[in-house]
């Protein structure tokens, strides 16, 4: 069994500011993924004849015109899938009354918007703990994907959130325990730690490629060019499932109305044409190598 499942977070720009520390943008800038990137998005899943599986952040769709480009995009066949509430990065660190609410009221606010209610769930930041693993349960949701066992993105972030400490500004991500790491790479139940196998919820952990770990997503993917897109897809052929995660940012630029994001998120300096054509070249090498692709909640079941 070959699959593939291409999933995208609907983080619009200010999660972005609050990553770097930055003042929240104003105006256009503010929305671009559901102004601008949805509808990028939609119109390349139609060209590769795939479905997405769209992760939303139920704050978001009080604007009208965010749930009804949701509303639109789940009516086209897309999964949509609860991102929490208010996309929190500390949501592991909030208590579980409130770690309840973000995850419920985000899936209402999802089914609001859109007449159905979710039934898959990623953290803010690939950040989890068992107690979240336990409130999913308690709610019914029937999978995650969540776990990032990815070394280099985990040095990676834990490095930026200390350089722009040193800059004087204070992120708002946070560090996961470097325990995921030994996570599964492949769909599994998870256990308690939630980084073993066990009985618990369907895991499909974010990609990454065999052996080295190296990230299989939407920043590796579109930062670097179709040659390593292509090499870094081809290093995952044969694995059961592929686990593509990308975010709305990925096809926007600075062309967009990011400008004053260029000097501290590096990507945003690529074109927009750059990154659909490294997405073409990742995804082509996938269809090349027989894998079907499906949604995320498709595949949980699969597994």
């Amino acid at each position: 069994m070959r699959l593939c499942a291409v999933s995208v977070d609907l983080d619009e720009l200010p999660n972005y500011y609050a990553i770097h520390g930055l003042p929240e943008p104003r105006g256009p800038a503010s929305t671009l993924v559901y102004d601008v990137a949805v509808d990028r998005l939609a119109a390349l899943a139609r060209e590769l004849s795939i479905p997405l599986t769209l992760f939303a952040i139920g704050s978001d769709l009080a604007r009208p015109e965010a749930a009804a480009r949701l509303r639109a995009a789940r009516e086209g066949g897309f999964e949509i899938a609860n991102h929490s509430l208010d996309h929190r990065y500390d949501l592991v660190r909030l208590g579980r009354a409130e770690i309840r609410r973000q995850i419920a009221e985000g899936a209402r606010a999802i089914e609001r918007a859109t007449g159905a209610a979710p039934v898959g769930f990623r953290a803010p930041g690939y950040t989890i703990t068992d107690e979240v693993f336990e409130v999913l349960a308690e709610l019914g949701v029937a999978y995650d994907s969540s776990v990032f066992p990815c070394p280099a993105y985990w040095a990676a972030k834990a490095a930026a959130i200390g350089l722009i400490a040193l800059r004087g500004r204070t992120s708002r991500s946070i560090v996961d325990t470097p325990r995921v790491l030994a996570s599964p790479t492949r769909p599994y139940r998870a256990g308690r730690p939630y980084w073993r196998r066990g009985s618990g919820l369907v895991e499909l952990p974010v990609q990454v490629t065999p052996g080295l770990r190296l990230p299989f997503f939407g920043t590796s993917v579109t930062l670097w060019g179709p040659r390593v897109a292509r090499r870094l897809a081809r290093a995952c052929v044969g694995e059961p499932l592929v686990n593509l995660e990308l975010h709305g940012i990925d096809v926007l630029d600075a062309a967009d109305g990011l400008e004053d994001l260029r000097p501290h998120q590096v990507d945003v300096a690529v074109s927009r044409d750059r990154k659909l054509e490294s997405l073409r070249a990742a995804l082509g090498e996938l269809v090349s190598a027989g894998y079907s692709f499906v949604t995320l909640r498709e595949a949980s079941s699969a597994f």
